[in-house]
């Protein structure tokens, strides 16, 4: 870990001088993600950007309406002049300001849609109710993530904004003593190193932030255009038309740095890179003048700058290492949320809007049915009594209502004598972590344990940490490695729990060597080929499984993972620790 990832205070610099970046061009930098519990350090940081913003700032509520978010049919305005009136939403208020989106790992697929395209369109298209009408809509977005591990801000709309900041490690004192007073001008640069005077090309910068981009894994084309952006924008708070060196080292720690997904490739000595071979060059055009190629390579645009590479390297989330040792590709591209995959529901649930439909059916949205019927009035109320609301049959409007399921994770543990004495322990302790984790975000844990000749659940779904805890002190190990009894097993607890609404996610915790049938006889012949169709049985089922190989020697389970389709992590040195890291990166 290097000495900038283990200062907080320079953590919050960095966090200052993006609120004052994003607060000068709030649409054009698109936004931030502050990922930071509810409190001071929060409170003190969302004080410092208002204190920076000359445009309006609007809050938007959790689980905000179409209606309130773009805009729709002014109800009472419309019953009254017996004719459409519209009412601009909160995103069209809020023109040439900030949205702050509180709990924004939350926000359901459709608001992430409308706020992207806000963003990039700069308008608001109102098509609703009757109505169309275009408002203007340049605002840039301040989404508070305050989710676990498990829950991001959906990437479609993070890959928007230009900053990603994380202040759970700052403290209130190192936050008050790094925050400048009203007045006393902004913090010191993020970037604390060296940069040399040079001139760059029109396309330099571009080119640069590209490869810097490419070498740590960052394949979104917004972020280094974003951070080109931001270059231009310190350049011309400093009087200069394009951004040298030093602009272009603090937009990469500012946008690229939170963003990398893989270290980057460690700068080569001089005397290493001179006992390398040279690599080929392509053979010079008759009428290219001689200088002219090594001038070509020695200004490569392609080759990035080495301190901006040491910059970015040194600015490295602290946490990558252990997310890219434990995580990857999510289980399945749906989020799953705080309880569980969505779902829709008659009569229960949370409301999600409304569609037309029969009340004997559904819930009545009185709200929505006086807007269906508004318009009409005018044409509607001769021969009734004056200021009588007519409603017809085809305007009645029924909620649309989703609830949450719950996400049950099913531990399928081989117990036998070759994984008992290793991994048994193991796998004890990374259930009980794990269930003490699913207890906060309501879900259950389940285990399943295979051993002898055959398997057994023996922990039901559940969320009580005291009998989890009797359990598993009392599990037992040893014998053979029925491994296909195990999957099926834990395939039919998975079933069951889909039929009763909940999302089931398989964990296999073992080290693939299978030597007892479903018979109970034993043959390693035999008992390979019957886990390899349990495996597949699961690929045909859909349910999402993790693999995670306890043998001695990886790649055991392997062609196990293949065959379900599962996601496959090798930890042959695995604690309690990384193997609940990986069961929650892998379930994300």
């Amino acid at each position: 870990m290097t000495p900038e990832q283990e200062n907080p205070a320079g953590v919050w610099e960095d966090a200052l001088r993006a609120a004052a970046l994003f607060a000068a061009d709030p649409h054009g930098l698109g936004g931030i993600v502050l990922h930071a519990r509810a409190g001071p350090v929060r409170d003190l940081w969302l004080d410092h950007l208002r204190d920076r913003l000359a445009g309006p700032v609007r809050r938007m509520p959790p689980g905000i309406a179409d209606d309130r978010l773009i805009g729709g049919l002014d109800l009472p305005a419309t019953l009254r002049a017996g004719r459409p009136v519209s009412q601009r939403g909160l995103l069209a208020e809020a023109d040439g300001g900030v949205v702050l989106v509180p709990m924004a790992e939350r926000l359901e697929r459709g608001t992430v849609a409308r706020l992207a395209g806000a963003l990039d369109t700069g308008t608001l298209a109102l098509e609703r109710d009757g109505l169309t009408a275009r408002h203007p809509a340049r605002f840039g977005l301040v989404l508070l993530d305050e989710g676990q591990e498990d829950e991001t801000v959906a990437e479609a709309l993070a890959d928007r904004l230009a900053f990603r900041l994380d202040l759970t490690g700052v403290s209130l004192h190192e936050a008050r003593v790094a925050t400048p007073a009203p007045g006393q001008g902004r913090p010191r640069e993020g970037g604390r190193t060296t940069a040399r005077p040079g001139n760059h090309s029109a396309d330099g910068p571009v080119a640069m932030l590209c490869a810097v981009a490419e070498s740590f894994g960052v394949t979104s084309l917004r972020a280094p255009l974003l951070a080109l952006r931001i270059a231009r924008l310190v350049a011309r708070e400093a009087g200069r038309e394009e951004p040298d060196e030093a602009d272009l080292i603090a937009a990469a720690r500012l946008v690229l740095a939170p963003r990398a997904t893989r270290l980057s490739p460690p700068p080569v000595d001089a005397e290493d890179a001179a006992e390398q071979p040279p690599e080929p060059r392509p053979p010079q055009d008759a009428d290219q003048a001689p200088g002219a190629e090594a001038e070509r390579v020695e200004g490569d645009p392609r080759e990035p700058d080495a301190i901006v590479l040491d910059a970015v390297r040194a600015a490295l989330p602290k946490n990558l290492l252990a997310h890219l040792l434990a995580g990857g590709p999510p289980l399945r591209s749906t989020a799953a949320g705080r309880m569980g995959m969505a779902a829709a529901s008659p009569l229960t649930g949370r409301p999600v809007g409304s569609r037309p439909g029969d009340p004997r059916r559904g819930r009545l949205d009185l709200i929505a049915t006086l807007r269906a019927a508004a318009p009409w009035q005018r044409l509607r109320r001769a021969g009734h009594a004056p200021g009588r609301i007519v409603v017809t049959p085809d305007d009645f409007r029924i909620r649309r209502l989703q609830r949450r399921s719950e996400t049950t994770t099913i531990f399928c543990v081989d117990a036998s004598g070759s994984a008992a004495l290793e991994r048994l322990a193991e796998a004890k302790g990374a259930v009980e972590l794990l269930l003490a984790e699913a207890y906060v975000r309501r879900d259950r844990i389940a285990l399943v344990v295979f051993r002898g000749t055959g398997a057994e659940i023996v922990l039901p779904p559940t969320r009580s940490l005291v009998r989890a805890k009797r359990v598993l002190a009392g599990l037992p190990g040893g014998g053979g490695t029925p491994l296909a009894a195990g999957l099926d097993a834990a395939a039919t607890l998975a079933l069951g729990v889909r039929r009763a609404g909940g999302s089931p996610v398989i964990v296999l915790l073992t080290d693939g060597r299978a030597n007892v049938a479903r018979s109970g006889l034993g043959g390693r012949a035999l008992a390979g080929e019957e886990a390899l169709g349990a495996a597949r049985m699961l690929r045909v089922q859909g349910l999402p499984t993790l693999v995670i190989d306890t043998g001695a020697r990886p790649d055991g389970a392997r062609r196990l993972a293949e065959a379900a389709q599962a996601r496959y992590c090798p930890l042959p040195h695995a604690d309690a620790g990384s193997v609940s890291a990986a069961v929650r990166a892998a379930t994300a």
